[in-house]
Order: C-alpha cells, then structure tokens, then sequence
C-alpha cells in the first residue's frame, strides 16, 4: 500500500460537513448542481438542507431514524441526504426505478418513519404502504401524489431555518446503501460518518486529482455508491460543480450532456460505454472538456478502452470498488493504464489474495479478493451471518477471484460463484467476453457454464451487431477466433444470440439468470 497521509475527522463529526465546509470556504454564490436548466448554489443547497432537517425535526424523526429516498437525480437528492444527515437520521437512498417488490423490503427492513419519493413513482409506492405496519410520512417530490406532502411545500414552510448539525459521533451509523446483489433480497449496507471522508481522501484525491476547477459528471446514479461519490462527495469535498441527469441512463442523452455541461470529469460504467461507441455520430460528440474518465461496476474491455481512445482521445480509468467499501479501492493510474485490468491497490487501502485455505497466493494464481481500508462498512443490516462471513477483523472478502501479474496489476477472473470449471480447470468468464468482445460482429457477450451429459461445458450468450451469416456459421466463427486467442477448454462449447443481457440496475450482467436459461 502506498503511504498516504488521511486525516482523521474529529471524534465529534457529522458527515453533512461536506457541504458545510464549502460555506466557510467562502464558495457560498458557486454553482454546486447543474440540472436541466436549472443552477443550484452552495448557499442555496445549505439552505434547502437546512429546511428538510428542521421539518424531520418537527415531525418528530429522532437520532437514527430511518428516511428512504426512492429520488431519480435532481437536487431534492443531495438535499434530502445531506439534510437527514444534519437532522442526525439514516438517509437510506434506492433505486426510483427499483419493483414493488424490493420497495415493500425497503420499507420493512429499514422501518423507514419518513420516505421522499419521486412524483413519478409516488403510486406504485402507495400500492405497498397498506402492507408496512407503521405507516411512515410520504413526501413527494418533483411531482405531486394523493396521501403525500409535497417536498416544496415541506421546504417552503421552513425556509430560513438554521439547524446546527446534530453531534454525532464519527462511527455513528450516517447512511446505508442497499447492494444490488444477483440473488435474494438487497442487503443494507450501514456507512460510518467518516466513511465519506476516506473516499475523498484516497481515490478523489490521489486518482482524479479533483479540485475546485472540475465539474463532474456520472451515468451511474446517486442511489449507488460509484455514483454518489462521482456526483456528490467528491465534487462537494474540493468545491467543485457536479452535473445531474434525470431519467434512465442512454447513450445519447449521456453524449448530449457531457457536449452541453462540458464537464471535466466523466464517469460511467463498460456496458454505457460501449453503448456510446455503438452510436453511428459519436465521435461527432464534443468531450474535449474531459481531462478524465473513469469506469467501474463491471471490468472495462479492453476493445472498450481502445476505441474509446481511437473516438474521443481519452484513456479510461477502469477501477473496482463495492458498495461495502463505497468506493473504488482499486484503479488504473492517468500515467499508468494496462488494458484488461483493474489497476493496483489505491492509495489508502491493502489488497490480499488468498486461497480457500487462508493463504496468500502466488503472483499468477488465481485468489479470493480481500481489501483493507477505513472506509469499510460497519455491517449488513439484519444480516448478521452474511456480516460474520464478510468482515474479516480489518478486511473484507469480496467475492471477486483476483490474480496479480508479474507487473503488480490485478485481473479480474469474476465472482467466486461465476468461475466455471472445465475438465477440473478453471475457466475465467470475464477472459472469455473480453475475446469475444475484440471480434468486430459482437456488441457484448456473456458466459456462463452449463451441465450437459454429466460435463460442464461453456456457454456465450452473444449480442451482435448487424450480419448476414446464420447462427451456426456466427458460431463456428466464433467458436474459431476464441480458440485461437484462448487456452484448449477456455473456448465456448455453445452459442445463443440475444437482442439483450440481463442486468442489475446498476448494469451488472446477472450471469445466474443466464445460467437459468440452460
């Protein structure tokens, strides 16, 4: 690990001094958010947090309290976040576009007492409220709802508030994030106060070099941990400018506003990215504002990567964080980027491998991925055997089969329960769609392994771009060019062309729905 200095917060500390510094630093009449046509300022931010902490005080919300935001990316995110925080509640941030299923959870696991929803998916809400026992305050933004206050009128009524931040202490519970997962229901992720403020000391500051200058601006939403980082934490941590985008995610819309906003930092995940690429006008796009891309969720393709350099001129920097971690905790350098990989340990933080029996493995072997670093979560909520399997005193086992090369970079080979063994060998998926990835008819692919006659055999699920060929011949093709770039039983043994894959939210490929394919 390299040597950085992290400046502890003091013992008293509550993290909506993200925002707060930024006052006494005189940043007050800056812009903080662009979104759509609308500015909002540092002081104008303050203030609306100020507003939403005193009517959860009034509503009688006490210390840890629970507050769900089921918000898309419009400043009643930061607001409501940083203003529970001030209030000393839990914001608890989801998905807007999540189902009534995983909502229903929310409710319950959280006993949220408050939620803030978006106008837009105020109903479908309302259809799950009959089943929560307690049922919370709704306030709606961005639109309006039956059987809910709308977040204007809320903050409108305690405008010119002053509440001073509640004491916390800095390992008190600030905020949880709900993991994606591929299986079963999300998990809440409890998040120290200071977890914040390591992130923005070790990745924002040592990879992205972020200042004051830069503008950000992310694909991914604020709901996730990659996105509220690169929107929120980061940009408010140095003064910066952050841009919002309402909506789903798109290439186009993406490309449009980095064109319009010009912002200096631009983050996004490999599945956008190349979506992006796949447009017939995208070199037509304007991103010379960019000084740095970054990338994260998934591994970047190499073949991403090269002509995302061939059409903008800009490197991505391809990293792997987590949920639990908040952050990327390991990345490619600006002055050192080695396609395929996921970069070295950033600063701040240690990385181990080790084998099922606990040992640390060579360079080359394949390993268990386990990180160190204090901006760690404390714990799943209501989830105490997952939390005893994860944390490790100090470290944390990801789930993420890792192998280091020679050099020190860290590949990555997939999950622990993705791994597919071929003939007693294991086959890695990732090393597979990256071949795939580099053929000129593939979009994306997608490897899983399937039982066939007592073997296990591999099996690519293929988008593809326009062809003349039937599926046999594509296959055979295929199959041909994996077998000349890949060991004996790396390649495929089966092929099935989709118009789609399967993902989380977030654009995970959810291999085990692909597995139930068969």
């Amino acid at each position: 690990m390299t040597t950085v200095t992290v400046q502890e917060p003091p013992e008293r500390y509550n993290a909506c001094d993200i925002l707060d510094h930024n006052l006494e630093a005189g940043r007050g009449e800056k812009v903080a958010i662009h979104c759509g046509c609308e500015t909002v300022t540092y002081a104008e931010l303050s203030a609306q947090s100020h507003a939403l902490a005193a009517a959860l005080h009034e509503a009688g919300v006490k210390r840890e309290a629970r507050v769900l935001l089921i918000l898309d990316d419009t400043p009643a995110w930061p607001i409501a976040f940083l203003g529970a925080m001030r209030a000393g509640a839990v914001p608890v941030p989801v998905s807007f576009l999540d189902n009534p299923q995983n909502i229903a959870h929310y409710l319950h696991d959280s006993y949220a007492e408050v939620v803030v929803v978006e106008g837009g998916v105020a109903e479908q809400l309302a259809s799950v409220l009959a089943e929560v026992p307690s049922r919370p305050r709704v306030w709606v933004a961005n639109g309006t709802a039956e059987h809910a206050i709308p977040l204007d009128e809320v903050l409108a009524e305690h405008s010119g508030a002053e509440v001073a931040a509640t004491d916390t202490h800095r390992d008190d519970m600030a905020f949880w994030l709900y993991s994606s997962g591929s299986t079963g229901k999300p998990k809440g992720v409890v998040h120290l106060h200071h977890d914040i403020r390591y992130t923005c000391q070790t990745y924002a500051r040592h990879i992205l070099e972020i200042d004051e200058s830069d503008t950000t601006m992310s694909t991914t939403k604020l709901y996730h941990a990659y996105g509220m980082g690169a929107n929120l934490t980061f940009p408010y941590s140095v003064g910066a400018s952050s841009v919002l985008l309402p909506g789903r995610a798109n290439p186009q819309g993406a490309l449009e506003a980095a064109a319009r906003f010009q912002p200096t930092l631009f983050f996004s995940v490999p599945t956008l990215y190349n979506a992006m690429l796949n447009l017939e006008d995208a070199g037509q796009y304007d991103l010379s504002s960019v000084r740095r891309c970054a990338s994260a969720a998934e591994p970047l393709s190499p073949a991403v990567l090269r002509r995302w350099n061939e059409t903008f001129g800009l490197d991505i920097l391809d990293g792997i964080g987590s949920t639990e971690m908040l952050h990327v905790y390991c990345s490619n350098r600006p002055d050192h980027i080695v396609p395929g990989t996921s970069g070295e340990p950033v600063p701040g933080y240690e990385i181990r491998l080790l084998d099922e029996d606990g040992n640390e493995v060579s360079d080359g072997e394949i390993g268990n991925l386990h990180v160190r670093g204090d901006s760690a979560h404390a714990f799943y909520w209501h989830q105490h055997e997952k939390s005893k399997a994860t944390l490790k005193g100090e470290w944390f086992f990801t789930g993420d089969r890792y192998r280091r090369s020679d050099e020190g970079g860290y590949i990555y080979e997939g999950r622990a329960d993705d791994m597919i063994k071929v003939g007693g060998l294991w086959v890695s998926p990732i090393e597979v769609e990256h071949t795939l990835a580099e053929h000129p008819l593939v979009v994306e692919a997608a490897t899983v392994g399937v039982r066939v006659e007592e073997t296990t055999r591999v099996k690519a699920y293929v988008v593809c771009r326009e062809r003349v060929q039937s599926d046999d011949q594509l296959a055979t093709e295929l199959q041909e060019w994996c077998k000349s770039r890949l060991r004996r039983y790396e390649y495929p043994h089966f092929f099935a062309f989709v118009e789609e894959l399967p993902k989380t939210l977030t654009g995970k490929i959810q291999r085990y729905k692909l597995r139930d394919f068969g």
